[in-house]
């Protein structure tokens, strides 16, 4: 590697300018992006159910990658990630530990959503030292009341996206009233402008119905101690999550001790992509100190 030219490079901050890179562990090539200035934890980020490179909000990325080295990635037999995805949340954290120490650190800061919120938590089960902050958005604990149930809520969502020809996401993450509709365009938009570099490969159907048996798995597995996780965490939500039930923000903010919760009003599942004026900020700051 000749770290000079590497110096000489100005530090992307935009991830639609963020390069795409591959790293090789455990047989997998992970895909992944980075941007923000290099030194110091990462933090990465951990993506939603049926996501890619691409789902990221730019606007909450950006914020966070003012300061700080910002990584995202595809986990195994996502996007361009090669390999099968794994039909369990255990198997998921282990590629995430596997792509993570591949990478070279040892400590990291960690954003999720959704999904990935459910790795992360996973993730610190078994490597607690792992992880110095933690973010969790849109996201609910192991066992958890109704998360089993997001794979019936997804298809029915689909199909009615299909019908209006819409995405999904604008039924699964926001409310249906014209404040949420006006803000689930918006995050669609910001989300499918053009890559500057490739776009990434999208999402198999294979794939994301195995991920949304490893979340029923999840939500009808034995409930993991919170109280373990020492991690200060920040925990945000939408007071009318649907995929994800907003009461599960207020549960694990009671199990994880010192944590702090923010509940945004008349939102959904993605509420921090709503108030993302609101929330990147915080956030930013949160994983700042």
């Amino acid at each position: 590697m000749n770290t000079s030219s590497n110096q000489d490079r100005p530090v992307i901050t935009s991830y639609v300018e963020a390069p795409t890179r591959t790293v090789s562990a455990r047989g997998v090539n992970f895909v992944y992006r980075e941007l923000g200035p290099k030194g110091g934890i990462p933090v990465v980020f951990f993506v939603h159910l049926a996501a890619t490179l691409d789902y990221w909000d730019p606007q909450i990325v950006d914020a966070i990658a003012k300061d700080r080295h910002v990584i995202t990635f595809d986990q195994r037999g996502v996007g361009a990630s090669n390999g099968e995805v794994p039909d369990s949340i255990e198997a998921m954290a282990e590629d995430a530990y596997a792509f993570i120490t591949a990478l070279g650190f040892d400590k990291i800061d960690v954003f999720s959503f959704s999904l990935g919120g459910m790795i992360a938590q996973t993730l610190i089960a078994e490597h607690p030292d792992l992880v110095r902050r933690l973010v969790l958005t849109g996201t609910g604990p192991k066992g958890g009341k109704d998360i089993d149930k997001v794979a019936g809520m997804t298809y029915r969502d689909i199909l009615k996206a299909t019908l209006t020809r819409s995405d999904p996401r604008e039924f699964l993450f926001f409310n249906r009233d014209a404040v949420g509709k006006r803000a689930a365009k918006a995050y669609v938009e910001r989300t499918t402008g053009s890559h500057t570099e490739v776009r990434d490969a999208p999402m198999k159907t294979k794939g994301f119905q195995t991920q949304l048996k490893a979340i029923k798995k999840y939500g009808r597995g034995t409930p993991q101690d919170l109280s373990k996780l020492t991690q200060p965490t920040l925990i945000a939500n939408g007071d009318h999550d649907r995929m994800v039930p907003s009461v599960l923000s207020e549960d694990m903010h009671r199990r994880i001790k010192d944590s702090e919760l923010i509940i945004y009003p008349n939102s959904g599942h993605g509420g921090v992509f709503q108030y993302h004026r609101e929330f990147a900020p915080v956030a930013a700051e949160f994983l700042n100190r």
